[in-house]
């Protein structure tokens, strides 16, 4: 059990980060320069190059800080972890970015506002982009990391840890909703 929900986690940390990290480094230009369609803006303020671009990079620095520290996790463990190619990294960190700002675009559709929520949907954007731009990037890592068995672990822990971090960033001041 400890390797299936360890290994899951591990898994994912380089998705899991960067949209927390967008939001300590984010400002600057957003994606959409201000155009809307519709009456509604494409994405909103809160997406924006600097933010996608520290995210995804954070990311893919966690996957390779993961890399160097894998043998003695596994060591006090006592279980087996994935390590990340360069483009697995890159598709998790990207594509975690990716799918939140695909879920912008369809709260914007949907009426919503910044920072209204949208459950599901808040809680597993970043998880389909990143598993997808993985599997496009990555096709045998992913399809070797990522077992049916794991995929069941973050669809039911990612709801969970996506609410405690985001209560944990409401109460510090970075986030204006606890969502």
């Amino acid at each position: 059990m400890l390797e299936l929900v360890g290994g899951a986690l591990w898994a994912m940390l380089p998705a899991y980060v960067p949209n927390n990290a967008a939001v300590l480094a984010g400002g600057g230009r957003p994606i959409d320069g201000g155009r809307e369609l519709g009456g509604r803006r494409l994405l909103g303020d809160g997406k924006t190059w600097r933010g996608t671009a520290v995210g995804t990079a954070v990311g893919v620095a966690l996957a390779m800080l993961l890399n160097y520290v894998t043998p003695a996790t596994e060591g006090v463990l006592g279980i087996v972890l994935p390590t990340f190619p360069p483009l697995a990294a890159l598709g998790l960190a990207l594509g975690a970015m990716l799918g939140d700002i695909g879920a912008s675009f369809l709260k914007r559709r949907s009426g919503r506002e910044r920072g209204a929520s949208f459950p599901g949907l808040d809680q597993l954007d970043f998880v389909v982009g990143a598993l997808l731009l993985a599997l496009l990037l990555a096709p045998d890592w992913t399809l070797e990391t990522f077992s049916l068995a794991r995929v069941a672990v973050v669809l039911v822990v990612t709801p969970l840890l996506h609410v405690v971090t985001n209560v944990i960033a409401y109460a510090i001041g970075v986030k204006n909703e606890p969502w």
